[in-house]
């Protein structure tokens, strides 16, 4: 979720004595680092953003491609060909979440496009039908919204509260799943709701096209952001900065990306409540590979390492080798924490929904929150060892 404050939410206690246990602080550093390897990692880093920012936009070129087959032939095959491709565009954009959490282009306060990407969770009574209620929605009123447009969507997007969502991945999610009523699958929405020549159907399908659209709008523009050799965009501010400032915020990204988002408003808020609404990717039972790949981008930054759409590989220095040349009992303990917390994430059982609610799941997606929650902790101590100050407790 891109805001918080509004919705219920508790990080768990720090478990004490965490740092102490392995004896970090900023005075252990054996040896400083130095302004050219530093340097180095903030490059890798900004290659890594810019690598996955584009390939997040090329899998959504490609839900594009699948979209419009599926509207030019409305079908089953062609609705679960488009649905596969959500999928695939959400493990690229999952890696991306690693890059927000400090002003950046993405959750700017003023030309961020995040709320326009990620918003959730999204009350499907403010976009279309819902089981009880075949008139509601932006779709289903033709008095107040005669017309869909571009404009409109992004315009209506958290008007009225954060959880009016008109646009963005979960908007896509919802058109293409429906709302999910099931309890052992995800949504259903037949196929049929797109077929044209019926006005609401017709509005159904443009309100998809649009969406589908804003999407590729918005994530070119922060492909474009992160872009090499372009002067004065952000890369480029980001690259003339000192390296301590970008470790910064690159350590501030992972750690409350981890700490605040995962463990606490992904995670612990889905858990305390034993709820479904409180997951992220409720429509279509996504949830726990939108935390696989979440933590995936917090090991591909901590290790310079990424795995592109194209299946090529990245590889450049991360914050590991920072450690492993300052303090290489430190790099152990995180290499371990954050092997433990990925398996940990896997442990969880699918769907997320009923990891939740049943009673021989919950306690591994306890396990998985407590690991996540000290992979943000650990941010704090690498940065202190660094020399550096973060605060992974607040998302603002």
């Amino acid at each position: 979720m891109h805001k918080l404050g509004s919705r219920n939410f508790l990080i768990l206690p720090v478990l004490a004595g965490f740092a102490a246990l392995f004896g970090f602080s900023a005075c252990n550093s054996s040896k400083s680092h130095t302004n050219s390897m530093e340097a180095s990692v903030v490059k890798g880093y900004s290659e890594i953003v810019y690598a996955t920012y584009s390939d997040a936009l090329l899998s959504a070129l490609d839900l594009k491609k699948q979209v419009t087959a599926f509207l030019d032939n409305p079908g089953e095959q062609t609705l679960s060909a488009a649905q596969k491709a959500w999928i695939t565009a959400r493990m690229y954009y999952g890696q991306t979440e690693v890059f927000r959490f400090y002003d950046g282009p993405v959750d700017n306060g003023e030309t961020g496009v995040e709320g326009l990407l990620n918003a959730w969770p999204l009350d499907e009574v403010y976009v279309d039908y819902v089981e009880g209620n075949q008139n509601a929605g932006i779709i289903n009123d033709l008095n107040t919204y005669p017309t869909i447009t571009r404009d409109l969507l992004v315009g209506l997007n958290e008007k009225g509260g954060e959880e009016n969502i008109s646009c963005g991945y979960h908007a896509i999610e919802f058109m293409l799943w429906g709302q999910d009523v099931h309890a052992d699958s995800p949504g259903k929405r037949p196929f049929s709701d797109f077929i044209p020549g019926n006005t609401f159907t017709d509005r159904r399908r443009t309100y998809l096209t649009l969406t589908t659209d804003l999407l590729i709008e918005h994530l070119t523009q922060l492909a474009d952001a992160w872009k090499p050799g372009v002067e004065n965009n952000y890369a480029a501010q980001f690259l003339r900065s000192e390296p301590k400032v970008a470790l910064q915020k690159i350590l501030t990204g992972m750690g409350v990306l981890s700490k605040v988002e995962m463990a606490g408003e992904r995670m612990f808020t889905a858990y305390d409540n034993a709820s479904q609404e409180d997951e992220q990717s409720c429509f279509s039972d996504n949830t726990k590979a939108d935390l696989m790949n979440n933590i995936g981008g917090i090991l591909n930054v901590f290790y310079g390492t990424y795995v592109r759409y194209d299946k090529s590989n990245i590889q450049v220095q991360g914050i590991d080798d920072l450690l492993k040349a300052d303090n290489e009992k430190l790099y152990v303990a995180t290499d371990s924490l954050l092997k433990k917390c990925n398996n940990d994430i896997q442990n969880i059982a699918q769907p997320f929904d009923m990891a939740i609610t049943a009673a021989d799941k919950r306690p591994q997606v306890m396990e998985a929150i407590l690991s996540v929650q000290q992979v943000g902790e650990q941010m704090s101590i690498i940065a202190s060892t660094l020399g550096l100050t973060i605060n992974v407790n607040s998302a603002e």
